[in-house]
């Protein structure tokens, strides 16, 4: 069945093609969708039933399924060849089934758009991007992937690239996707320079050869500075894709496209780039111990810096955006302490919860005619009953509740965190959990419950239609039971000798990596326990807040008398630590101004055109000359020609 994997990406190619081609000619909102939701859904029924076969037959080293010869120069050769292995099925599995039920919410959110098949072709070049990207088994086939989800991306956030959107010095989504077009290729600079130093050295850019290298004599690289190098680069790579410090900004003004926009590209798909970029290439940054605790580092402070920024937003999208800014830090600093399966094991829980948040954002928007202030909602539980106890079963697993699949992640997280980092790690993290709990709690009770703060006369809430409710039941069934594939050893010990499938699954992948770190076996610590306890107790901390301060008080006098009390720390979170602010005065404000006034006024202007209309000005002046020579009298003509001969002959006895 591997061998069909080329099918996985070739069907939303296809409906890509036939939608861009034909999709206007359709004019049928239902076969439009129904087309894009197959393309992808069929996928998703293949990669299931590889990763059916992979289980029946588990397997240590990937199948290569070569397709045909890419790049043939000299020696070498490179070929589009696809990986079939653990993790690049688990991905696939969550990029198709998860967008399958996207494209599905989309049929009834973007019902009326002009721009609806449009909107469904981009949806299934992204597919077909991103599948290219986590199914590639050489750097340059993901890398064009990589490149592709960005293109992909750019024109999904600008989708409505007539509308204007709020943001720091931004009025347009058109600004918003060039925005994240500009960051993103800020990191792609890191992964390829990474490839033209993995194949200098190494003489190979495909995983399982590297990887072959690599594990031949792991010590002779470990720690070595090329090696060092090659791993922060890809990580810079990494913190454009998924959004980490410094390259964080662009994400929560990516909330400028359609909400289902958001919620594939930005919430299940396109951020966790990084995070399997990384976990490819587990057993190289395993042997750059620097690197990695540059990665536990960022992801912690990228954790942080979200979580306080997202206690403070009043617009529905962009809580949920820090929201995942906040919980791919988690995914990094458990990939920087060597914890692999535990971070993408929250990718997959991440994809089920996050992207329910956000298809339930936005039936709440489509229910208020796109209203998204959540000072402006209130009392919409009556309205919108399936809406809300969805969207309250992802906040329930976000932040962290016994047995819902966040639990399970987010603990095995903070746990080896501690475990193999450093208290002052999981003190942050456990910081960014707390937060967590309380600002999706106040998004609940604000949107939710308590009184109507809208206008009647012009809002009527309404719930969703039934292409737009079932998949946010689906996901909020996974949501609520999807944990349980990653049960931690310390509670699945008492019920199974091997509890953790997920762990059990991806072991091939991580094995040599593991090794390198001294990770192997496990054992049952009193420490796990009370971690556990400590973390649960940590989000019925920040939901109680939630209800004291949003639920019950109405007028919000507390977190205004709070807000007040901490003004200063208050206008520093509001204004999202002005990060934007000193990239624009720093970088983005010098470089205009030296484009306009050297580089356009003195450079181009100047000498460029200066150098251009002074040629065309010489060769007019000495036109001008020649052409007094062209009398249009033959005697004048007969007077030229006995001078040139006479020259001629002088030149002729002169030089003998």
């Amino acid at each position: 069945m591997h061998n069909l994997v080329w099918l996985i990406p070739t069907l939303p190619l296809a409906g890509f093609i036939f939608l861009g081609l034909l999709g206007k000619k359709l004019k049928n909102e239902k076969m439009i969708g129904a087309i894009g939701s197959a393309t992808v859904g069929l996928a998703f029924v293949i990669a299931f039933l590889i990763f059916l076969e992979l289980l029946s037959n588990p397997i240590d080293k990937p199948y290569i399924i070569t397709l045909f010869t890419w790049i043939s120069a000299g020696n070498f050769s490179l070929p589009i060849a696809y990986q079939v292995d653990q993790l690049s099925i688990l991905y696939t599995l969550i990029i198709t089934g998860v967008g399958f039920l996207i494209h599905v919410y989309s049929i009834g959110y973007m019902h009326g758009d002009r721009g609806f098949f449009r909107f469904f072709t981009y949806l299934n070049l992204f597919i077909f991007m991103m599948l290219n990207l986590v199914l590639a088994s050489t750097f340059l086939l993901t890398f064009l992937g990589w490149e592709g989800v960005g293109l992909s991306s750019y024109l999904l956030i600008g989708f409505w690239y007539d509308r204007k959107f709020e943001g720091v010095r931004i009025t347009w989504t058109g600004h918003a996707a060039n925005k994240a077009f500009i960051m993103n290729r800020i990191g792609d600079f890191g992964f390829l320079i990474a490839m033209f130093l993995i194949f200098v050295q190494f003489n190979t850019l495909e995983y399982q050869e590297l990887h072959s290298i690599l594990s031949a004599n792991p010590y002779f690289y470990q720690s070595a500075p090329l090696i060092i190098a090659i791993t922060l680069l890809l990580f810079l790579a990494a913190t454009g894709k998924s959004a980490q410090i410094p390259l964080a900004v662009w994400l929560p003004d990516a909330m400028a496209g359609p909400t289902p926009v958001s919620a594939l590209i930005h919430a299940a798909t396109m951020v966790t780039a990084g995070i399997f970029l990384v976990a490819r290439n587990s057993l190289l940054f395993s042997l750059a111990p620097s690197t990695m605790m540059v990665i536990a580092i960022i992801g912690a402070l990228t954790a942080f810096y979200a979580a306080t920024i997202g206690t403070v937003q009043n617009g529905i999208k962009k809580v949920l955006a820090y929201s995942t800014v906040s919980q791919l830090g988690f995914m990094f600093a458990a990939l920087g302490v060597g914890a692999y399966t535990a971070a993408v094991f929250h990718v997959m829980t991440h994809a089920f919860f996050k992207g329910l948040l956000f298809l339930g954002a936005g039936s709440v928007m489509h229910g208020m005619h796109d209203e998204e202030n959540i000072k402006k909602m209130g009392g919409l539980k009556k309205y919108m009953p399936e809406t809300y106890k969805t969207f309250y079963v992802a906040s329930l697993a976000i932040a962290g509740i016994p047995f819902f699949s966040g639990f399970f992640s987010k603990d095995e997280i903070l746990w080896l965190t501690f475990s193999n980092g450093s208290v002052v790690l999981w003190l942050i993290l456990a910081l960014s959990a707390l937060m967590t709990a309380f600002y999706m709690f106040r998004l609940v009770n604000l949107v939710f419950h308590g009184s109507e703060r809208f206008d009647h006369k012009h809002i009527h809430p309404h719930e969703s239609p039934k292409t737009m409710t079932i998949p946010l039941i689906i996901l909020a069934v996974l949501s609520a039971i999807g944990g349980f594939l990653g049960i931690p050893y310390a509670l699945g010990f008492w019920f199974s000798h091997h509890p953790n499938f997920l762990e059990h699954f991806l072991e091939p992948i991580f094995k040599d990596a593991n090794m390198i770190l001294g990770f192997g076996g496990h054992h049952l610590a009193a420490t796990e326990y009370i971690l556990m306890i400590v973390s649960v107790g940590i989000a019925l901390l920040g939901i109680w807040l939630a209800y004291k301060w949003y639920y019950y008080d109405q007028k919000w006098t507390s977190p205004r008398k709070i807000a007040d009390s901490i003004k200063p720390i208050h206008k520093i979170l509001w204004n999202k630590y002005f990060i934007d602010e000193i990239y624009f005065r720093a970088i983005v404000d010098p470089i205009i101004t030296s484009s306009r006034s050297f580089f356009w006024k003195f450079v181009d202007l100047k000498i460029i055109d200066g150098i251009v209309n002074g040629l065309a000005t010489i060769t007019l002046e000495l036109g001008e000359r020649i052409r007094k020579i062209q009398t249009g009298f033959a005697q004048t003509y007969a007077i030229y020609m006995i001078a040139g001969a006479i020259v001629l002959l002088t030149w002729i006895i002169f030089s003998f």
